[in-house]
């Protein structure tokens, strides 16, 4: 049996190609081996411990005597290593594995509990010496880095990104919305041209295209645009009386809806029935915004249901009555409603309570001045205002009487020029209004606890309209009067944004000639079946600029009386037409009978009508003469004429 078993282990071998087919494994008692190894190890750093021991006790005895009992200590010395190697063998989560550890990894260790042989005297000062210098210079550095940082810290002017621009060409007239999304991915621009404008960044190379332009309120101009605090819809505030909401790719998503302008009480109508003037997003609900207008209200509104608006705030003047909220805006967390009114009033609500104010300032600007913009700080306390009469105002809401600072001569002829804080909180930013070819529109920069000018940006030949500081991307974008859209940032201190955009070069345009019409070609064909070899139409072109009939010049619009069929533009119709021929027919046709022989010589010498077809069968017509009894009829008188 045993044979036959290693005869077929031995043709199993020849099969598979190797020889030992059919033994046992070796088994391995890995416990053991770990054991033995660990020994080993513990051997090892006993003996090189003990050779250090002893180069040390030699150099000891070499040196001044400045220890008395080196003999003493480095038995000691032994004894402790022993107990501790004896400890590290009973217990093996602190015992000693492979080679000793160097000194200088020794060092870094805690100093209270000190690991391994004691050092030599000068060689433990030295490192003891040398590792307090370290802490030393590393202290010192840390020091000087929040130097540095301290110093950045106070010198606000650092953290302005105005090191570099970009200049979006909205259009020619007044770009009086901006609007950015949280991201900072997509910029929207708004204007007098009634045009919406969006811009990618991330899209945008060096030529600065908008990649869409839409007017999404027909011929109304656009008051404020603002993204959603999810960057999914945009709120659209134009001259008419009802905002709209549109999409990221500008897609109608909800239009509010127009209240009836024939009810007195603005509460009982479903939406405003005047022009608005603003409007903003909640910073909290996504689906919640709100307006103001000129009949006198702010209202909030659902994005899911626009057939009725959430609530409606009145703001009153001190003798109860209506006034026109000309800006408006929400707190830094949502509780509360700010209405800049054209009184010169400021008023605040509590969101959840429309009737009366919480807050509110009598003489906070100039009456009859249009307040353009509120903007809350970061912290929620202070509150920013734009006026009309050229100031920039700075509020604490807890005691609301009087302003904390004010800054004037900032000149502002426009009903939405901007206000805001910087990013964190030390800065508040305003742009300046300037009458045409009168100077430079400025962006100008306030310390907020001093309210001291410290910095200004001449942006351009125009009036600085919108400003804009982004908190993520750290950019400042700027509308100004001529149809700009301005975006500063610092390559360092900036993020994304602009930054993504000026790196990409401008891509080069193809000019593909394009075929008059598509043709097969047929390389076998016989000559008579071959098509003409069809030409570009830039060649056409080139053909007909030739050709007089195709290249005539258009005929000018008529400028004075109408000729050769063509009417005037001052008689552009047929009736005024009609009417002044008439006028100036001088004929009289009273007399039938002279109106009829007037045209008797042209019709026997043109005969058109009836003559040509009886020339040869017509008679001679012959007329009667006037007799004197007709003569003496017409001057009888009219009482005895005979009546017909």
């Amino acid at each position: 049996m045993d044979e036959d078993e290693q005869h077929g282990d031995g043709d199993i071998g020849s099969i598979m190609g190797f020889s030992g087919f059919g033994k046992k494994a070796r088994t391995f008692d890995l416990e053991a081996i770990f054991e033995q190894t660990r020994r080993t190890a513990i051997e090892r750093s006993q003996r090189i411990l003990e050779e250090r021991q002893k180069g040390s006790q030699m150099e000891e005895e070499g040196e001044s005597s400045k220890s008395v009992k080196p003999s003493a200590l480095s038995q000691e010395d032994k004894a402790a290593v022993r107990n501790r190697q004896s400890d590290s063998s009973s217990d093996s989560d602190s015992e000693l594995v492979g080679p000793p550890v160097p000194p200088q990894h020794a060092a870094q260790e805690d100093k209270d509990e000190l690991i391994g042989p004691p050092l030599p005297p000068g060689y433990r000062d030295s490192t003891a010496n040398s590792d307090d210098d370290d802490e030393a210079e590393t202290k010192d550095d840390d020091d000087s880095d929040d130097d540095d940082d301290d110093d950045e810290d106070d010198d606000v002017l650092k953290k302005i990104p105005d090191t570099h621009e970009i200049i979006l060409q909205h259009g020619t007239r007044t770009v009086s919305a901006l609007g950015l999304d949280p991201s900072g991915a997509r910029l929207v621009t708004g204007g007098y041209d009634y045009d919406v404008r969006f811009w990618d960044f991330a899209g945008m190379d060096q030529a600065l295209q908008a990649f869409r332009t839409l007017q999404p309120c027909e011929c109304h101009q656009i008051k404020s645009l603002q993204y959603s605090i999810t960057g999914d819809v945009l709120l659209v505030v134009s001259g008419n009386a009802q905002a709209k909401v549109l999409d990221r790719d500008g897609f109608n998503v909800m239009e509010c809806v127009k209240g009836d302008q024939y009810i007195v009480d603005m509460a009982n109508t479903k939406g405003h029935t005047a022009m608005l003037n603003g409007g903003c997003w909640h910073p909290k609900i996504k689906e919640e915004f709100m307006t103001c207008s000129f009949d006198g209200t702010v209202r909030t509104w659902d994005v899911n249901s626009e057939k009725k608006h959430k609530s409606v705030f009145k703001p009153r003047s001190q003798q109860g009555k209506k006034v026109v909220p000309m800006c408006c805006a929400y707190s830094r967390d949502g509780k509360l409603i700010a209405a800049g009114c054209q009184d010169g009033t400021i008023q605040i609500w509590d969101r959840n309570m429309s009737v009366h104010t919480k807050f509110h300032c009598r003489q906070a600007h100039t009456p009859g001045s249009d307040t353009s913009c509120l903007c809350f700080s970061y912290d929620g306390v202070t509150l920013a205002s734009r006026g009309g009469d050229d100031t920039l105002k700075v509020w604490d809401i807890r005691n609301f009487r009087k302003p904390v600072n004010e800054a004037n001569r900032l000149t502002n002829n426009f009903s939405m020029t901007d206000c805001c804080f910087s990013p964190d909180d030390r800065l508040v930013v305003t742009g300046t209004s300037v009458k045409k070819e009168e100077g430079n529109g400025k962006l100008v920069f306030f310390d907020r606890a001093s309210f001291q000018k410290v910095y200004e940006i001449e942006v351009t030949n125009a009036s600085v309209v919108r400003c804009l500081w982004h908190p993520k991307l750290n950019q400042i974008m700027v509308g100004t009067g001529n149809g700009l859209a301005k975006v500063y940032y610092d390559p360092v201190k900036s993020h994304r944004g602009a930054k993504l955009c000026v790196v990409k070069s401008q891509r080069k345009e193809k000019h593909a000639e394009t075929l008059t019409q598509d043709y097969i070609i047929t390389p076998h064909a016989l000559p008579m079946f071959r098509e003409a070899r069809q030409r570009s139409t830039r060649k056409q072109l080139e053909k007909d600029r030739l050709d007089p009939k195709k290249s005539h010049k258009p005929e000018p619009p008529v400028s004075g009386p109408g000729r050769g069929g063509r009417v005037a533009a001052h008689g552009g119709t047929l009736s005024s037409f009609i009417v002044k021929n008439i006028a100036l027919d001088k004929t009289d046709d009273s007399n039938a009978r002279e109106a009829i022989l007037r045209h008797a010589k042209e019709a026997s010498e043109n005969p058109y009508w009836i003559a040509p077809a009886y020339k040869q069968t017509q008679p001679d017509p012959v007329f009667a003469e006037d007799s004197e009894e007709d003569e003496e009829a017409d001057k009888e008188p009219e009482w005895k004429k005979r009546k017909i």
